[in-house]
């Protein structure tokens, strides 16, 4: 099965819960929640939100982190932090 990725950015929260809930209650077994910069805390409350409020047998699969090289329109180059949650189910 393709992996199953949710992007977190700028919106609610909420919004993220929610499309995850919906992919893991569609049958996909693993779910990632990915994130870069400021939206990392933001990918956390997601998954905690996730595993604790709406689904208990999630799990914490893997966490990743690493840092990405962006050049921005000006040319200057710069290091943004980036976040992977594999989410699955127990």
């Amino acid at each position: 099965m393709a992996e199953q990725v949710v992007y977190v950015g700028n919106k609610p929260v909420m919004n993220y819960v929610l499309a995850t809930l919906t992919q893991l209650n569609e049958g996909a077994d693993e779910v990632v929640i990915k994130a870069r910069g400021r939206a990392i805390s933001r990918a956390v409350d997601v998954a905690e939100i996730v595993r604790n409020r709406f689904m208990p047998g999630v799990q914490v699969k893997e966490i990743k982190i690493d840092t990405e090289e962006l050049e921005s329109e000006q040319g200057r180059r710069s290091n943004v932090s980036t976040i992977e949650i594999v989410l699955a189910k127990g």
